[in-house]
């Protein structure tokens, strides 16, 4: 077994997490978080490099010396490869080779993850997706994208670009996206989009999707809101789940939390929508918020075996 160390970071719309790991994959050794800044490209590489900084601050000198890699998953269009973030409109970069410049400001080799995909696996490989070999894992949070495996193994798209469901167009001319295209899914069932059009409603800026589901069933204003994002949300994954037939539907991010409010509102709207496909099982991640840190960690150790990192 690898006896190095790997800084494990998930990078979302709102929080930087970070976990320093072993290949076991147990209790992390240090563990840290940052508020991620929105949209300032610089700004969020400045807090990534902080983030390390931190975690490693919190190790011994025979620790830190142990450190040989850092996994980083964000959300976007990515490059791993080439290590380039073609598009991370949340984060503020285009075209960013954020992994050459965070190497070149912490010393070490950084190997960059989509963040769906690391949550994904992990989910696949340690949590609520074990024992299915063909899956979709899809995560709602600040945005929305999925994990398809197929067969047991990662799709990842002749272009490295497939998951990227929060961007399928659902309206035509509907609401514009940061990603530049109008009518994307994740404007209208996203936990940001639920949140949104309940403050509309409520007057309250500061709404989430978290007050949408505790005032389910108090007042009709939320009971409308939800209604309507459950209605999009199974519109858009009746697509893919008529294409792929997955034995399994993982529901994972930030609205997951609502449990079986979530999953019974989504397979109830599937069973009308859907007359071809079979509804699969659909169930939420286990792993809840070190999900992508895990995964990140997971697809690292991997990297490091695969490329000899170390």
């Amino acid at each position: 077994m690898n006896q190095g160390l790997v800084l494990a970071l998930d990078i979302g719309g709102t929080n930087a997490r970070g976990e320093v790991l072993d290949a076991r994959l147990g209790a992390p050794l240090v563990r840290a978080d940052l508020p991620t800044p929105e949209r300032d490209g610089e700004a969020t590489i400045a807090t990534i490099a902080s983030l390390c900084r931190l975690l490693l601050a919190g190790l011994s000198d025979v620790d830190r010396s142990r450190v040989c890699a850092v996994g980083l998953a964000v959300p976007g269009i990515i490059e791993g490869p080439t290590g380039v973030v073609r598009l991370a409109s949340n984060l503020g970069w285009a075209d960013e080779p954020v992994a050459a410049r965070l190497s070149a400001l912490l010393g070490l080799d950084v190997v960059l993850h989509h963040d769906v995909t690391a949550a994904g696996v992990a989910e696949h490989r340690l949590g609520a997706g074990a024992g299915a070999s063909d899956l979709l894992a899809v995560f709602i949070g600040t945005g929305m994208a999925a994990l398809v495996v197929a067969g047991g193994e990662v799709v990842s798209g002749g272009l490295h670009q497939a998951g990227e469901i929060g961007h399928i167009p659902v309206q035509q001319g509907g609401r514009p996206c940061p990603c530049g295209q109008t009518g994307c899914l994740e404007m209208y069932a996203s936990a940001r989009a639920i949140g949104r059009a309940y403050g509309a409603l409520t007057g309250d800026p500061d709404a989430t999707s978290l007050d949408v589901v505790t005032a389910l069933g108090s007042d009709p204003r939320a009971d409308s809101v939800w209604a309507e994002a459950m209605d999009w949300l199974a519109h858009g994954l009746l697509g893919p789940i008529t294409l792929l037939s997955p034995a399994r539907v993982v529901l994972g991010g930030g609205l997951s939390a609502s449990g079986a409010v979530l999953v019974d509102a989504l397979r109830s709207r599937l069973d009308v929508l859907s007359h071809v496909a079979a509804v699969p099982e659909i169930v939420t991640a286990s792993l809840g918020q070190r999900a992508g840190v895990l995964g990140s960690g997971l697809a690292t150790f991997d990297a490091i075996e695969r490329r000899q990192l170390v």
